[in-house]
């Protein structure tokens, strides 16, 4: 638990518009400052195994490709997951392991701050 409380307190919060989802809350959180990879969990993800890259909806047996080939020109293999509160931790992780497998480095865990909408 103090590993996620971590992750949570330095995670950034989402800025830029796309799929709604309803982001657990931190009190203290970064900006995040350039352009950088998205994958959202929304809380229809149990029912029919989809993610969203950016705006793209992505089944889930084809995300680790998806991602690789996104990763091909870039330098930071970062990608920030937000995941809807309804989703299960145990849902999160098993994407999580979908985005390592295709070669990202780091995955940062989006969180938005207390009153943001």
């Amino acid at each position: 638990m103090l590993v996620l409380l971590i992750i949570f307190m330095v995670a950034a919060p989402m800025l830029q518009r796309g799929v709604e989802v309803n982001l657990p809350v931190a009190s203290r959180s970064q900006e995040i400052a350039s352009e950088r990879l998205f994958v959202s969990v929304p809380a229809s993800f149990r029912r029919d195994q989809r993610v969203f890259i950016g705006e793209d909806a992505v089944r889930l047996d084809v995300l680790t490709e998806r991602v690789r080939q996104l990763m091909v020109n870039r330098t930071d293999r970062q990608v920030f997951l937000r995941g809807d509160g309804a989703v299960t931790l145990q849902e999160l992780l098993d994407v999580m392991d979908r985005l390592k497998g295709a070669g990202v480095e780091k995955v940062g865990i989006v969180n938005k701050l207390p009153g943001e909408k």
